[in-house]
């Protein structure tokens, strides 16, 4: 049986990215299609990688932390190491994520009595 394999145009639209996202991540090594010619064509293995290189984007992780976490991987030893980096990111982006979370809810909550401040001004006109 032959592992299904997905063409260039067919990944990027299925994960929604630019073709130059694609390229990037390839030049970057972080994906490793295999070549036909001129196509490109991905297994399950690079789909894998390329959710989990989404996955870390989005929560604010490096491209270059990326490499080196998904370099972690090693099923012989259940992912340990791999799992023992993502448990400290996880817990440095909380810490700031939650920083920022409070700033924002500080200039809401400041925007808001400036609001009232300036309603009650135009009330006394």
């Amino acid at each position: 049986m032959t592992e299904s394999l997905i063409e260039f145009k067919a990944v990027v639209d299925m994960f929604g990215i630019t073709p130059r996202t694609l390229r990037y991540y390839e030049y970057l090594e972080l994906l490793s299609p295999t070549r036909e010619g001129r196509k490109r064509l991905y297994d399950k293995r690079d789909i894998a990688r390329l959710k989990l290189i989404l996955r870390g984007r989005r929560f604010g992780l490096k491209l270059e932390e990326i490499r080196q976490w998904l370099e972690m991987y090693d099923p012989q030893t259940g992912n340990v190491t791999q799992t023992q980096a993502w448990i400290e990111f996880a817990d440095k982006q909380i810490a700031e994520l939650t920083e920022r979370r409070d700033e924002i809810n500080e200039s809401i909550a400041e925007i808001k009595r400036l609001k009232i401040v300036a309603q009650d001004y135009i009330k006394t006109l």
